[in-house]
């Protein structure tokens, strides 16, 4: 009889392949809320309105409701039967359109985005907001506690070359409407971005973030081209992604991605600066 010891163990290896081969999140898109969810995550899921808005420039000061937003209206065009990848396709009202292609993996959500003028027109729409609620992952959400800006304290941007938990130095308290916290983009003009109080510093790269209420993970999220970072009013940590006005028959590629990794700080600054190698030349060291 011949020896069952080498089909045992592939068996074996296959087995405890399978078995190491982390979960995937899923994706659901409904009534405008795209909801990432994991058994792996803190939370089990994160819901993220998508998109909140789509809005002008000469923002910063003005109202919000009579002058910033430029309506919109998001409809899903599939969804992949595991749940790892939806496509949505936007209808801004000066015409644009948006369509996006939404992935993704066991620690990641990757977002292409393709924007396209076919009006005679340049666009209305500067910059749009993916507005993401960080509450249930920080472990500070409402049914943790009523203190709806507990999450700033495990929140972070990169100032000056270094990781800066909120609140930072040089924290802006005033503005049209208040609380909240902007950090203008590199070359943005500092008119065009959202009227909640204006840092006065630019960050040194695109990277917003936070840790998870046990500390064990990290979820970050960057774009290019971006805007500005933005910690909000719902629990909420923002890139805003950046169309710039697009010109009349012109196209515009966007890419983002939130990164839900180990908190292992290096490898995920590895992880973005492969991801969006331009952001290099994009943030210049800040001079003291």
């Amino acid at each position: 009889m011949k020896s069952l010891l080498p089909v045992l163990t592939i068996a074996c290896a296959v087995a405890l392949g399978q078995a190491a081969e982390p979960a995937k999140l899923t994706l659901n898109w409904a009534k405008n809320y795209l909801t990432i969810r994991g058994d792996h995550l803190p939370g089990q899921e994160m819901k993220i309105h998508y998109l909140e808005a789509y809005c002008r420039d000469n923002s910063q000061t003005t109202n919000w409701g009579q002058h910033t937003v430029v309506g919109h209206k998001t409809r899903l065009v599939s969804r992949s039967g595991d749940g790892s990848q939806i496509r949505l396709h936007c209808d801004v009202n000066d015409g644009v359109t948006v369509e996006h292609v939404i992935t993704a993996t066991h620690d990641e959500v990757d977002f292409l985005l393709t924007a396209h003028n076919p009006t005679a027109k340049r666009s209305e729409a500067h910059w749009a907001q993916p507005c993401i609620r960080v509450g249930k992952f920080t472990g500070t959400g409402a049914d943790a506690t009523a203190d709806k800006y507990a999450y700033i304290k495990k929140s972070f941007v990169y100032l000056d070359g270094q990781r800066t938990m909120m609140p930072t130095q040089g924290w802006a308290t005033e503005a049209r409407y208040i609380p909240g916290q902007v950090w203008a983009g590199p070359g943005v003009p500092r008119a065009d971005v959202n009227p909640r109080p204006l840092h006065p510093d630019v960050p040194s790269n695109g990277l917003i973030g936070c840790f998870s209420g046990d500390g064990s993970m990290i979820f970050a999220t960057a774009f290019e081209p971006y805007q500005e970072l933005f910690q909000g009013v719902i629990r909420c940590l923002h890139s805003d992604f950046r169309l710039g006005g697009l010109e009349p028959g012109k196209t515009l590629k966007i890419r983002g991605k939130i990164y839900l990794v180990k908190n292992d700080e290096a490898a995920l600054l590895k992880r973005y600066h492969n991801d969006f190698p331009e952001h290099k030349a994009l943030h210049r060291p800040t001079k003291k």
